[in-house]
């Protein structure tokens, strides 16, 4: 974007002490402080939340990447009046910085130019130290977003191969914000505002305070309360081999499933968790958003655009991807083993109204960028447009029964048909040419769930408007044992898709491709799941030109399953899975792109030890 098509800083949030004074702003009541790059636009977390902290009248700055080895950055707009509030970003700092082999990454799509090194290693944890530093104790610090968010109970931590305690722990921060924060923020605001000291904020939800072992007698009785195994007994080893212990695995995988199985926001329940002399209490999440909350969030004023300062630097390349792309929902109910969706924006699915999204698409033709294509209007999953079911409202969530897997639930209603309106009415905006779906559909729930009317108006309507040239979908496997794992459907439906993908295509004159998505290594697979996958890929012609080899990251019931070879899922009973570790997830990944000359010595080696050195001329016949 050309100098004179950018905003002016005035239509950013403050940076410096000059915005401030642009405004006449003495002093902050918030310093929002965020280990991504400041981007005005509804996907980054944090300008979401700036923007509404601003329309409720607080004077709010933003200090995105601050230098971490002094207290400087923090202090350039002063100390705030309220309250600090700090985020590491989008994306875990962790995962931002290493691969799945934990080997260093050189690009950061948060950040100046795509640059790595604006940010440090566990940067909620960096940045807190600092802010506490910069501001004194008298200054209440909040951690949110998705690093603190998923770690807010004991975790393992993949980067040192332990257990670690609850990042607020860790972090020595006054309070926890979990999920995705707008209601617990403005509560906790207003009530520091009326003069509560923040030691005293112990009810709301959506949070996660510590105290001493010795308080937990005087803990309010509003919620029932789950006791979790202890940080000592999760992260118990051996005291001679100094590997994690049976029992600490046992109580490692119990504590994860109880934590899954009582993040209900409608029955309430607070969870605790013992660590040395200190405890933490996780009060219930926070309720969802109403369709008018949820509106509220995006009749914002954002530009749309990075903040001026990284123009010279060459932008934010994360924005690209999104910077014309409209959010309709929140949540998921997929129970994919691997993803954190459901720990941080729950299982009940938000929606907003078709009139807020109109409203989005109508200022988003105004923008000197648009050239008339929307990049995606979905969310987590774009076709779940709705709540599972009737019971979700009363009850919520059901506590050891997911919605989808192994089969879909009978109660499981269809949201198709208010997708397909929605759609329809912004493919209507004037300026308007294309609505392309890029959230990637669940092909299941389409499938399995829809009318055969319904299904094929769908099919219909994708393949002739959202669709630009390949529509990318997740069948994640096909052995059966690892698509179990992953609590993903049956290898069958990927095909029976495939095949009504392909149809509709013909049908409609289109020449369209479909790109599945693979893992490599997830729990379950073992060298045998791994060449079965190859050998079906060999069958359908398809090799992807890059393959996901499974990261186990905080919050995923995967990661609880590679940590403790047991499976948490309430019906699994904690039952042993396997896991590859080690140069095996090399070998299977190797295995997932076996046309690849420099795979092809792994390739001999995976086939060797599986004793099917027989499908050598299969696999690897020179092409």
């Amino acid at each position: 974007m050309n100098h004179q098509q950018t905003p002016p800083r005035i239509a950013f949030l403050p940076t410096t002490r000059a915005d401030m004074q642009e405004r006449s702003w003495d002093q902050l009541d918030i310093a929002f402080i965020s280990a991504d790059a400041y981007v005005d636009h509804p996907s980054f977390g944090t300008a979401l939340l700036a923007r509404l902290l601003e329309s409720k009248g607080y004077r709010v700055g933003i200090i995105a990447q601050p230098r971490w080895d002094s207290t400087e950055d923090f202090l350039k707009m002063g100390k705030p009046r309220l309250a600090c509030m700090i985020s590491g970003g989008n994306i875990d700092s962790m995962v931002s910085h290493y691969t799945a082999n934990a080997k260093p990454r050189s690009e950061d799509e948060y950040s100046p130019g795509g640059k790595a090194g604006f940010r440090p290693d566990r940067a909620t944890l960096s940045y807190t130290n600092r802010a506490r530093q910069a501001y004194g104790k008298d200054t209440p610090i909040l951690i949110g977003g998705l690093e603190a968010s998923l770690r807010r109970l004991s975790h393992y931590d993949y980067w040192t191969d332990k257990v670690r305690k609850p990042i607020l722990l860790d972090a020595k921060a006054d309070l926890l914000v979990y999920g995705m924060g707008e209601l617990q923020t403005l509560e906790i605001l207003e009530r520091l505002e009326k003069g509560e000291l923040i030691k005293d904020i112990q009810d709301v939800r959506g949070t996660v305070f510590a105290l001493s072992e010795k308080s937990l007698g005087e803990l309010d009785t509003e919620y029932r309360t789950i006791t979790l195994p202890s940080f000592e007994e999760v992260s118990d080893r051996d005291k001679k081999s100094n590997i994690p212990s049976e029992d600490g695995k046992q109580a490692y995988a119990k504590a994860f499933n109880l934590q899954m199985t009582h993040e209900n926001p409608i029955l309430g329940e607070r969870i605790i968790q013992k660590c040395m002399d200190r405890a933490v209490v996780q009060n219930p999440p926070a309720h969802p958003l109403t369709a008018e909350q949820f509106d509220l969030l995006y009749s914002f004023p954002f530009t749309l655009n990075a903040h001026p300062d990284y123009q010279k630097m060459g932008g934010i390349p994360a924005l690209e991807e999104v910077r014309f792309s409209i959010t309709s929902n929140r949540g998921c109910y997929g129970s994919c083993s691997f993803c954190a969706i459901t720990s941080h924006q729950g299982r009940m699915i938000q929606t907003r109204s078709k009139e807020s999204l109109v409203l989005e698409a109508q200022r988003m033709v105004r923008h000197p960028f648009f050239k008339g294509y929307i990049h995606d209007l979905g969310g987590p999953t774009a076709n779940f447009q709705g709540r599972a079911c009737d019971r979700q409202e009363t009850y919520g969530p059901c506590t050891t029964k997911e919605c989808l897997y192994p089969d879909p639930c009978a109660n499981l209603k269809d949201s198709h048909e208010h997708y397909l309106d929605i759609l329809e009415a912004l493919e209507a905006v004037p300026g308007v040419k294309k609505v392309f779906i890029r959230s990637g559909i669940r092909y299941d729930y389409l499938l399995e769930v829809a009318s055969k009317k319904t299904r094929q108006r769908f099919m219909n309507h994708l393949v002739l408007n959202n669709v630009s040239g390949q529509l990318k979908v997740a069948p994640e496997h096909v052995a059966p044992q690892v698509l179990d794992a992953m609590g993903k459907p049956k290898a069958e439906l990927y095909d029976k898709f495939s095949e009504l993908y392909r149809q509709t295509n013909e049908e409609l004159g289109k020449r369209q491709f479909l790109i599945p998505y693979f893992i490599a290594a997830h729990p379950g697979s073992t060298l045998d799941s791994a060449i079965e996958l190859a050998l079906y890929m060999h069958k359908t012609g398809f090799v992807p030109d890059q393959v996901q080899e499974f990261y186990p990251t905080p919050g995923t019931v995967s990661t609880c399953m590679y940590y403790t070879g047991l499976d948490p899922r309430p019906q699994k009973n904690y039952a042993p899975i396997y896991i590859p570790k080690g140069r095996e997830r090399h070998l299977q990944r190797a295995l997932l792109q076996y046309n690849k000359a420099e795979n092809r010595s792994m390739v001999v080696e995976a086939l060797e030890k599986a004793n099917r050195k027989d499908l050598s001329r299969v696999l690897l016949a020179r092409r």
